[in-house]
């Protein structure tokens, strides 16, 4: 194993270089962030090319009763006869489906740790993404793992692409080149040496070192995370140390894992490990900096912790994963419950999936993975043969009633013409794109909202659950529809913001060809969101949320209405932070919020902080789980000006009330009264959220 510095180097320093080292662990701060989310689209792509379906459930809703959509979920039974195809598909997407969400944790704690060093991290580098959010460090010539390692100069992966696509060979082993133990990945580098391993601290006494422009390439994940922890550790000669000149105790600290909020999340997922920085004290702030560091490479890439259990793991003595960086079984089951096609509470998927898993670190799970491969237990859809050859019995389940549909549902019949319609020759690769766009701009609706919720001067939104929610629903359809791998370089532009960009099929005021054309959406606008007032200037709704926002977004008036306000003299903290789900009881990062008697923004006419909505486009089958009433309002002026109520009930269907919002605004404005449309085979397609 590669040492990080020589003896001596990291103690005693010249004070003088201070404002170097800040430079360069702030630069390592991003970097670390980068890696970790670029992992996220990367293992999400291959998760929901695995084969299969689920239900549509909510805690005492049958509105969905008997169907299911493309795309797998996590399940609580994972034992397949193996007489069937794909009899290792639920195993496979339960250990896929844990090493996802612990990137996202990860992701979360160095995002945590940078804040609380002086750095503001981005969701949206260069490094990754382009200027409209398409995925760059994505291609079928690429070979680099960001900052890490060019596969090219190693052993075992030097024919290896950094590539999206199915569950196969060539995934699995990109994907144990991203996990590799420390020691193992340090080995496999033989060519180019001199470009791996820098010592810290790495400027070589330049004051003037700039880390962007040094192409630093670290050869590991632990690598990065041990330099990161001496360059941290550095004392100087005046008796202070590194840490102390970056501490801030003004950085954003949010939390989506280990807050506590009831009834939606009762519970913290960790119990053994904080996975935010208390920022009130320095010295317990920098060691539990350490220690989260500690859980990232323990949980997945191996570091020296690692190296020092593998010996009694190989002795079959342990299991990779210390016990305090694993999740808690209770909590998982308290905090992400599942349910019925009929609303009766039943074992949950998501806590089977992580915590039969947090034991083994991310490399031993992705080898399990590869054996049920190599045993033939894997179908993917771009080999299920489905694109093109839907029937709706693949929708439907054994207690499926076709003469009950007390929602008025579309048929199963018709999603199935929908989803074979998308594959038709004539728009197979429009289709591809439009479904590629819809992923990229989901994603989008997460990553360029993290860009505000950890910066403390934009961090009045909330995390965007639903977009992070929609995001694998539009992935499982988009491998579904077309059995292609979406193309994840597909950029989404910015919507032309100074519109109302009513969006949702036959909702728009201001369409070229009239009022209420059967036009559907932009893709611009495609997106799921919650609290980020992306949805500004936008239509469509599929979520309940109040009206009145302003400025912030929904839920940020939602989280000034809901929650007691602080106590004081209590911490409080600005936005959706730790310290503010803790001092207000919090709704960050919860599911959908639980209604009260607010009035509700309505679908196509939503005067959310600045005229949004959420979920475009609506789903055909969305329905609204909750009853209560909606304003109106007449958003083409120049200030939204309410002028009416319409009430809704649980079990309607969204593309109701907002065909019926739609024509109240249009006979205010005069308008001729529109024709109500048909949803057509994207807003079929694509599965309702609730």
């Amino acid at each position: 194993m590669h040492l990080t510095h020589a003896s001596g180097e990291l103690s005693a320093r010249d004070v003088t270089m201070v404002e170097t080292d800040k430079r360069v662990v702030r630069w390592i701060a991003q970097a670390a962030v980068n890696v970790e989310l670029f992992t996220i689209p990367l293992y999400m792509t291959t998760l929901y090319s695995i084969e299969g379906f689920h239900p549509i459930t909510g805690k005492g809703n049958d509105f969905y009763k008997g169907r299911i959509w493309p795309g797998a979920k996590a399940a609580a039974f994972t034992d397949t006869p193996k007489d069937k195809p794909g009899w290792g598909n639920k195993r496979a997407f339960n250990v896929i489906f844990s090493i996802f969400i612990q990137e996202m944790l990860h992701l979360q704690m160095a995002a945590n740790i940078a804040t609380a060093i002086g750095h503001t991290p981005s969701f949206t580098d260069p490094a990754l993404q382009d200027r409209n959010n398409g995925w760059t460090c994505y291609g079928p010539d690429l070979t680099a793992i960001p900052t890490i390692v060019d596969l090219r100069d190693t052993s075992t992966y030097a024919g290896v692409k950094v590539d999206v696509g199915p569950l196969d060979e060539d995934r699995i082993e990109l994907f144990l080149a991203i996990e590799q133990p420390q020691d193992d990945a340090e080995r496999d580098i033989i060519h180019n040496k001199g470009r791996y391993f820098p010592k810290v601290p790495f400027d070589r006494g330049d004051p003037d070192f700039d880390p962007a422009a040094a192409d630093i390439w670290f050869g590991s994940i632990g690598y990065m995370y041990q330099c990161y922890r001496d360059y941290l550790q550095i004392r100087y000669d005046d008796g202070s140390c590194l840490w102390d000149h970056v501490f801030d105790q003004d950085g954003q600290q949010n939390d989506l894992f280990n807050n506590f909020s009831f009834p939606g999340h009762p519970m913290r997922e960790y119990m053994g490990v904080e996975t935010t920085v208390a920022l009130t004290d320095s010295g317990i702030a920098f060691r539990q900096a350490l220690n989260m560091m500690n859980a990232i490479t323990d949980q997945g890439e191996g570091a020296t912790l690692k190296a020092r259990l593998k010996i009694a793991n190989e002795a079959g003595l342990l299991k990779s994963v210390e016990v305090r960086y694993r999740s808690d079984k209770d909590a998982l089951e308290s905090d992400y419950p599942s349910f019925s096609d009929t609303g009766e509470p039943v074992p949950s998927g998501d806590a089977a999936a992580r915590f039969d898993n947090d034991g083994e670190d991310h490399f031993a799970r992705f080898k399990e993975v590869r054996g049920l491969m190599r045993d033939g237990g894997i179908v993917t859809w771009d080999k299920a043969g489905k694109a093109g050859n839907w029937t709706a019995a693949d929708l439907t389940t054994h207690d499926f009633d076709p003469d009950n549909n007390p929602y008025d549902l579309p048929a199963p019949e018709q999603i199935a013409t929908a989803l074979n319609n998308l594959y038709a020759p004539d728009v197979r690769e429009q289709s591809h794109q439009i479904l590629s766009q819809a992923v990229v701009g989901a994603i989008k609706g997460v990553t360029t909202v993290l860009d505000q919720y950890w910066n403390p001067k934009g961090a009045s939104v909330s995390f965007p659950y639903p977009s992070m929610a929609g995001s694998g629903d539009r992935m499982a359809t988009a491998w579904a529809a077309t059995g292609r791998t979406p193309d994840l370089s597909q950029g989404v532009a910015a919507p032309n913001m100074r519109i109302v960009n009513h969006t949702c099929q036959g909702l728009d005021l201001n369409a070229p060809g009239g009022i209420g054309t059967n036009a559907c959406a932009l893709t611009q606008v495609y997106h799921t969101c919650r609290g980020s007032n992306l949805c500004k200037g936008m239509g469509g709704c599929g979520f309940v949320q109040p009206a009145g926002g302003g400025g912030g977004g929904c839920s940020s008036s939602l989280r000034a209405a809901a929650p007691p306000e602080p106590t004081p003299g209590k911490p409080q903290g600005g936005g959706c932070s730790a310290v503010a789900v803790r001092a207000r009881g919090g709704l960050c990062g919860t599911p959908t919020p639980t209604p009260t008697a607010t009035h509700y923004t309505a679908p196509s006419d939503n005067q959310c902080g600045g005229f949004g909505g959420c979920a475009v486009p609506i789903s055909a089958c969305q329905i609204y789980p909750v009853s209560g009433t909606m304003d109106l309002y007449l958003l083409a002026a120049a200030k939204p000006t309410k002028f009416g109520t319409l009430p809704f009930n649980k079990g309607d269907k969204v593309e109701d009330i907002a065909f019926k919002a739609f024509t109240a605004v249009a006979e205010k404005m005069g308008r001729d009264k529109p024709v109500y449309q048909a949803p057509n085979d994207i807003r079929l397609a694509f599965p309702p959220s609730t």
